[in-house]
């Protein structure tokens, strides 16, 4: 991947920034005019503390501590304290692309002049990530409320030379080696700046926007799936037709049923149904594929929407509203660090992924089950009885579903008190994210067994009979093959071959080969 460039301002970023940040190591750079913002509330948090008047975040304490007065030469004590005390994270450290996507939101927030940090902050935050520094950060230690607070201040830890992180290499070294070795000499923080290190959503929303991206694809994925499926039953076209999209106008299933008739252009195989064993309606899981799929697609809009304005917020407490004039302005608490309406998308991504692979199992069980397959073999055996087929690929990708539910179940409405009840009631987003990124694993898998069910049943019902499938069929089937994902033949090592399919899947191999015949698909 060539090396992209993501220019920082005071007005938010672009999901498209963050991905490009996260998975792409891009260059960052920060815009004068945000680096003059920071300055200008800067002057107001240096007013602030000047003052005998106790301000919360700059000359107290934090959360139920918030009640003592903090004097100026304890104050960047405070701050180390801080960061320090909520770098308290356990379990397995998170993947690279999730704590880039966290550094770089934050770092966004903090480029929009309302935290009061000085500009050495965020010139030097963003130096970590154009080092390819990447700090370690554990599973557990966020609620989703005051901030993604244990992850954040990991993140934090380093910027001051302390901690462990991972380098360019993905070597687990000493911060304090790291940044020497980069050139990048560590922050002492002052008033206000460990506070605004450690308190946003930053975590969950990185975790979404990414979400976001590959769901997107595996919803295009499970178009072509479901058409290949209702290809290999010999199923109807019909239902498909725009004018019954258009009575029930619902924009997600509108896009899924012109993807799916795009995919089964030129098919020979669809209609059959009323030939050797007559069907008046294909079953609920070949006819109701845009249905669901829409749901999903219209979900996943939904969670867009929500995404875009958290990458135009910025989420501190308390944020500074600067004045007219240097040096003047205030400092407000706020509520916004809750993650409220991350958390709640993040949950309905999860149950959305899980339905679509409810619908994409009891798919491939139909193609597997020879009183429901219209003609094929059982399990797609070679020779039923002496070969089982496909039958424990359908175990698989069933228990890849019954785990899909569980993790459907919601993280947002499990609040748990803490802070000595002054944070009494929490967003539990971080969960909903962790769980949602399981989901959408198990979601690649359960699709590419669809895949790989599909593209058998369309060779044995084609092979020896007059039948052809549609040129997008067509295409996929050959390319499957070019990528060493077997066809029809004796049981073999199954493993290797479903993981190969996950690849095509996943890769965006099987969208990009099938737009090659039909065009672009939503």
């Amino acid at each position: 991947m060539d090396m992209q460039n993501v220019q920082l301002g005071t007005h938010g970023t672009r999901p498209e920034d963050v991905l490009a940040v996260a998975r792409g190591n891009a260059h960052i750079t920060v815009d004068p005019s945000a680096l003059a913002a920071v300055e200008r509330s800067r002057q107001v948090i240096d007013a602030l503390a000047a003052k005998p008047e106790p301000v919360y975040g700059v000359s107290t304490g934090f959360g139920a501590l918030a009640v003592r007065h903090i004097s100026p030469e304890l104050r960047a004590q405070l701050q180390r304290s801080l960061v320090r005390s909520h770098a308290a994270g356990m379990g397995p450290a998170v993947e690279r692309e999730v704590v880039r996507a966290l550094m770089f939101l934050r770092l966004k927030t903090l480029a929009s002049g309302h935290t009061g940090v000085r500009p050495v902050v965020v010139e030097t935050l963003a130096a970590l990530l154009n080092a390819g520094i990447t700090p370690v950060v554990h599973e557990y230690g966020s609620l989703g409320c005051s901030g993604d607070l244990a992850p954040l201040a990991h993140c934090a830890q380093v910027l001051m030379g302390e901690g462990e992180a991972a380098g360019p290499d993905g070597t687990v070294r000493p911060a304090a080696e790291l940044l020497a070795e980069h050139g990048i000499a560590p922050v002492e923080l002052r008033e206000k700046e460990g506070l605004a290190l450690i308190n946003g959503t930053d975590g969950m929303l990185g975790m979404l926007v990414m979400a976001c991206a590959d769901l997107a694809g595996l919803f295009t994925a499970a178009d072509i799936t479901a058409a290949l499926t209702l290809e290999a039953l010999l199923g109807t076209d019909k239902v498909l037709a725009e004018e019954l999209q258009a009575i029930r106008p619902h924009p997600g299933q509108a896009a899924s049923a012109e993807n799916m008739r795009k995919v089964l252009a030129g098919s020979g195989l669809t209609g059959h149904h009323q030939d050797d064993a007559p069907r008046v309606q294909d079953a609920y899981s070949v006819r109701c594929a845009p249905q669901v799929a829409g749901a999903g697609r219209d979900t996943l809009a939904h969670a867009v929407l929500i995404a875009g304005r958290e990458l135009a917020a910025a989420v501190d407490n308390p944020v500074v509203l600067p004045g007219d004039e240097p040096g003047q302005g205030r400092v407000e608490s706020n509520g916004n660090f809750h993650g409220a309406p991350v958390g709640y998308v993040l949950d309905f991504l999860a149950i959305a992924a899980a339905d679509l692979a409810s619908i994409a199992e009891r798919r491939t069980d139909r193609l597997l089950d020879k009183n429901r397959s219209h003609g094929l073999p059982p399990f797609l055996a070679d020779d039923p009885g002496v070969d089982s087929g496909l039958m424990i690929a359908q175990y698989t990708q069933a228990a890849l579903v019954s785990e899909m539910k569980r993790l459907a179940v919601p993280a947002s409405v499990d609040s748990i008190p803490s802070s000595a009840m002054q944070e009494d009631h929490v967003s539990m987003g971080w969960s909903a994210a962790r769980k949602l990124r399981t989901a959408i694993d198990a979601l690649g898998k359960v699709v590419a067994i669809e895949l790989f069910a599909a593209a058998r049943a369309l060779e044995i019902r084609t092979t020896g009979t007059q039948l052809e499938p549609g040129p997008a069929a067509t295409a996929v089937l050959r390319a499957l093959r070019e990528a060493d994902v077997p066809g029809p033949g004796r049981d073999r090592f199954l493993a290797p071959d479903l993981t190969a399919a996950e690849a095509f899947v996943r890769t965006g191999a099987l969208v990009r080969i099938t737009e090659e015949v039909t065009g672009p698909l939503h």
